[in-house]
């Protein structure tokens, strides 16, 4: 016997976001460099962050420019033993949903039940080409992705499950093994599009995210942050979903960190012209107590959590972090 899901009658918040509902969480997202290519680097830094007390660390999904997510979080998983592991966020275009659904539920169970699930609908066009694959168009995709959340979903939790819609078929798909997070695996959706990402946000994520840079959403200012955050309650609200049982992020793209002003700017020089012309319009830099003065304003307006993004390996900016910014935000 099959079935095809069904939207829950009642909203369950996830434990982990009901652990942090009165407190503010840093994470960390590690990109570009990726510990220069040396998986022992990039592992040793993923276990200072853990070593360190953040609550996660995040993964981004490029397979042609970083090593490969999925790949990557499945090693973490066994190479650390406290801190969360996301994707940040994982193209619904890049692995068939049931495929998906299988690998993070064996990531979920390799970590003993630390993954947060970030999914996204893609952004580099070229990077669909080089995997071979066509890019739809942007509705298409936000279909895409809501088709992916319902067969990562019903596959895990609602077995034999069949999906027959308009990008995906699936039938009678089982997990002999499924996640072991309950009431299912945190899901994260990456974006903030006011009509239908942060609509699909509220019917079916734990936790939203934006941030500055185009692709995050495009929120440059506090403002903009607010009002976001504004629209994303009037979606609960049209829901009927208790706005608290939504985790409220926030991605930094990226944060650079130094002692001084002229630190800072020296790390800034020394940035190739290819990445900074990429950051521009999106990157934080500052000395602790810039930074500090910066997220205090999110938390102010809404934000729960914090995950800025370091440019590889970045030793510096993630000590200051954890010394002299999370300290000062968490407990100002």
């Amino acid at each position: 016997m099959s079935r095809e899901g069904t939207e829950p009658e009642t909203w369950v918040t996830h434990p982990w976001v009901a652990g942090g509902q009165r407190k503010i969480r840093f994470g960390v997202c590690t990109a570009w460099r990726d510990g220069a290519g040396d998986w022992p680097a990039y592992q040793a830094f993923v276990q200072r962050v853990e070593a360190l007390g953040f609550d996660s660390v995040w993964k981004p999904d490029h397979p042609m420019v970083w090593l490969d997510c999925w790949t990557v979080l499945a090693a973490l998983a066994v190479t650390t033993t406290r801190i969360r592991l996301g994707s940040f966020v994982s193209c619904v275009a890049f692995r068939q949903p049931s495929l998906l659904a299988r690998m993070s539920a064996d990531v979920d169970r390799m970590s003993a039940g630390r993954l947060v699930l970030g999914l996204g609908i893609g952004d580099f066009l070229w990077e669909f080409e080089q995997l071979g694959l066509q890019c739809p168009s942007t509705r298409e995709r936000q279909q895409s992705l809501e088709e992916t959340i319902r067969i990562v979903r019903g596959v895990a939790d609602q077995p034999p499950f069949t999906h027959h819609g308009q990008h995906f078929w699936v039938t009678n798909a089982t997990l002999p093994l499924g996640p072991i997070q309950r009431p299912h695996l945190p899901l994260l959706i990456g974006g903030g599009g006011e009509r239908v990402t942060l609509r699909q946000v509220a019917q079916y994520a734990d936790m939203s995210n934006f941030g500055e840079h185009a692709y995050t959403g495009g929120a440059h200012s506090v403002t903009d942050v607010r009002r976001k955050l504004d629209v994303l309650d009037r979606h609960c609200d049209a829901l009927s979903r208790p706005p608290e049982s939504l985790l409220r992020s926030h991605i930094t793209y990226p944060l650079i960190l130094g002692e001084t002003r002229a630190r800072v700017q020296a790390r800034i020089d020394a940035i190739p012209s290819t990445t900074k012309s990429y950051i521009e319009t999106s990157l934080v830099a500052g000395t602790p107590a810039d930074v500090v003065a910066y997220y205090r304003a999110l938390a102010t307006v809404g934000i729960q959590y914090f995950i800025p993004t370091l440019l590889g390996s970045d030793e510096e900016t993630l000590e200051l972090l954890a010394d002299r910014v999370v300290p000062a935000v968490v407990t100002p």
